[in-house]
Formats: C-alpha cells, sequence, structure tokens
C-alpha cells in the first residue's frame, strides 16, 4: 500500500516485485522468486477453523483497533446493497449484523475474540483457479527530513497537486477497462498528456501549478516516497509532518530495479530497496537519469491523524492492514494470512483486514503487508518476498 488514499491506486508497495518490475501476470517458479497468482478466476472454498495454520495462538493485538475501523464504514452502508459487486460477499446487512455483534467483544481478550469469529463467521479457501498460493510483499510508511522553506540542504520539494490534474478511472465509463487509469490536463476541450517525471523536477510544469508542499534533502528519499506513498517529514523546526499520495501524472510506473539488473549494475537475486538505494547513493552521477526512466509522478497532501491513509479511506495498523487487488476482493474484510516470514526462515499466520490496494497488487491471491513506520518496518518491508496463502473470513448469514 502504505500505504497507501490512491496510494494507493498505481504505487503500493516498495516490494521487491515492485522494484524490479514484476507483475502478477508472470509467473517465475525459480526458487528466488515467489509463484505469483495470475489472472485467473478468484476461487472460494468453505473450511473450518481448524483448517487455518496456528489459528488457536493468534493473539489478536490490536486487530480489534483495525476492524473496528472497517466495520464504521460498513456501517453507514446502505443495508440492502451488495458489499460488493461479487455477489458472493452478500449483502452490506449482512456485514453490519456481525460488525454490530463485534462492538460488543472486548479488544484485549484473545479468547473472546477467537470465539466471536466461530461463532459468527466461516473461513473460505481462496485460489485462483485451482491454485491457492501466491505472493505477499511489504510496505511501511517512510521517514524524511525535510523544511517548509528552501533552504541549505533542502532542495528536493515534495509537490502538491495542482489544480489542473484530471484524474480518470477508465472502469467508471467501460467494464473492459476496469483498473486502468489515465490523468492529464484539459486543453482546447480535450485530455492531453501530463508533464513527465524528468520534465515536471526540471521545471516545466505551469508556473502556477508547481506547488511545493515541503522540502526534503534527498531526491532519493523523495523518490522512493513516491513509490511507497505516503510518510513522516522530520522537519527542521522541530514538527512532525505527515504526507500522503494526493495524485499522480498518469505516466505508466518503470521499476528503476530492472533496469540496474539490466545495465548488470545488481543481479535480479540481488535487487532490494536496500540494495537500490545503496546503488544511487553511491551513484550520484547517474542517480537522477536512472531515477526519471520512471516517467510516474506523485503529489502529496498532509495528513492529519495518526497514520496513512489507505484504499478503504481509514488509517492503517500497523501488522493488521492489508492491501488486496480491490477489483476482487473488497474493503473491510477479516483474512487468515499464512505466509513465510521476510527473512523466509519461518511462517506468521495472523489476522489481517483488507483495507488498502495498489498498483502491484493484482490476482486473487496477492497481498502487500504494512509494517507501519520506523527502520524495522522498512527493513521488514524491504525484504518481504513471501510465498502465502490465505482464507477469506464471511459472516455466516452469506
Amino acid at each position: 500500500m502504505a500505504t497507501r488514499n490512491y496510494y494507493n491506486f498505481f504505487l503500493s508497495s516498495l516490494s521487491v516485485l515492485t522494484l524490479i518490475g514484476c507483475t502478477p501476470t508472470t509467473t517465475d517458479t525459480s526458487p528466488t522468486t515467489p509463484t505469483v497468482s495470475s489472472n485467473k478466476e478468484l476461487n472460494l472454498t468453505p473450511t473450518s477453523f481448524t483448517a487455518l495454520p496456528e489459528w488457536n495462538t493468534e493473539n489478536f493485538q490490536n486487530f480489534s483497533t483495525a476492524f473496528n475501523k472497517s466495520c464504521a464504514r460498513i456501517l453507514k452502508k446502505n443495508s440492502q446493497s451488495n458489499f460488493t459487486k461479487d455477489v458472493r460477499f452478500g449483502r452490506a446487512q449482512d456485514w453490519q449484523v456481525a460488525c454490530r455483534k463485534f462492538d460488543g467483544v472486548a479488544a484485549n481478550d484473545s479468547a473472546s475474540l477467537r470465539s466471536f469469529f466461530e461463532q459468527n463467521f466461516t473461513p473460505y479457501r481462496v485460489a485462483a483457479g485451482n491454485d491457492d498460493e501466491g505472493l505477499f510483499t511489504g510496505y511501511y510508511e517512510a521517514s524524511l527530513n525535510g523544511s517548509l522553506t528552501r533552504q541549505g540542504a533542502y532542495q528536493t520539494p515534495l509537490r502538491a497537486r495542482p489544480d489542473d490534474l484530471v484524474m480518470v478511472n477508465l472502469g467508471n465509463f467501460r467494464d473492459e477497462l476496469k483498473g486502468q487509469r489515465i490523468a492529464g490536463r484539459v486543453i482546447d476541450g480535450r485530455l492531453k498528456p501530463y508533464e513527465d517525471h524528468a520534465e515536471i523536477i526540471s521545471g516545466k510544469l505551469p508556473a502556477a501549478q508547481d506547488r511545493p508542499l515541503v522540502w526534503v534533502d534527498s531526491a532519493i528519499d523523495a523518490f522512493f516516497l513516491q513509490i511507497q506513498g505516503s510518510g513522516i517529514v522530520s522537519l527542521d523546526d522541530g514538527r512532525a509532518m505527515r504526507v500522503g499520495y494526493d495524485g499522480q501524472n498518469g505516466h505508466a510506473y518503470y521499476a528503476i530495479g530492472r533496469e540496474l539488473v539490466k545495465r548488470g549494475e545488481l543481479s535480479k537475486d540481488e535487487v532490494s530497496l536496500q540494495t537500490i538505494e545503496s546503488w544511487l547513493e553511491a551513484n550520484p552521477d547517474q542517480a537522477e537519469e536512472v531515477m526519471t526512466l520512471n516517467k510516474s509522478y506523485v503529489f502529496f497532501r498532509q495528513l492529519d491523524g495518526n497514520g496513512p491513509v489507505g484504499g478503504e479511506g481509514i488509517t492503517l495498523t500497523p501488522m493488521r492492514s492489508l492491501a488486496v487487488d480491490h477489483s476482487l476482493v473488497p474493503y473491510g474484510m477479516p483474512i487468515w494470512l499464512s505466509a513465510e516470514t521476510p527473512n523466509q526462515q519461518d511462517t506468521m499466520n495472523r489476522l489481517m483486514v483488507s483495507q488498502d490496494t495498489g498498483g502491484a497488487i493484482r490476482g486473487p491471491v496477492r497481498g502487500d503487508f504494512f509494517w507501519g513506520y520506523g527502520s524495522e518496518a522498512e527493513a521488514q518491508a524491504g525484504a518481504m518476498k513471501s510465498n502465502g496463502r490465505y482464507w477469506f473470513l464471511l459472516p455466516n448469514s452469506i
């Protein structure tokens, strides 16, 4: 995600998959790359809670915080409307009844929470066709140093969204274009392409539309923030400023990790957030040229609240919020995740909530794990490229 507000609809993850330019429609069965769910049909098979790995040892810490945020949104829906276009997920009323019951469960009582789901929900094994294994990556909230004025080391702007930027979800116009988006500027009644990354940073935006929100001390940090979608800027006056995605220029994302592999600077097995960042810092004479090969450019806004905002429109909860393919998977749904840890030495099993999405998150079995904020979250997210499975928990009334 990240977050990831849009964040969400184009970029989401700082995962290795995003960095090297793989997509969920590509399957690579080499030892270093997990199998990725293709564009197969999302299949649901009812099962039992005994089928969920380590279900009986889940501590549910902070889960109630995440799920209650989604329930607050669900309770505002028209009770007779479908929960999503896929009728298998029931009506809003099914989820509203469950949310009202959940409101009475003690937030930190693992036994009560476990009993609540066992009594009111049914787990469904999720598969892409017949394949229930997919790729799970990670994202986090970035950390930057900045100033509200351009001075000293603070020379790289994070720009506010221009007033003339028009973003279009083509799926609103034609079903066959679902998931595709463009953006541009209207000139003489026609939508024209917007300036690309290189043009924007070289000053080609109209002066009235070039509005720095804050200045940071690293062009590399600013670049990775555009991939993450949200972050916290530590200002030179001691304050902190949370920023998040507020628009994108409509140009296609290009993974610079792929470019570095192509040039022989890194091997595919070496590519990670950390190795790409190290290469950029070690090669300042080439860094800008490589970064602007990615023509996508993200604009930001200042965020209030205690966390980044996900695609569902609510603040994300570290280690409980999961970014999913929202064209297939509804927001606000409890999901039991069983995936390899980032070091791939163990398996993590925990209850998540679908609360975000991202451009690299495509397919029935695909997710992006939100790790939170800080150096540990960054390390875990940057290393996560895990095989895994998940189960959707649906109200029994469906």
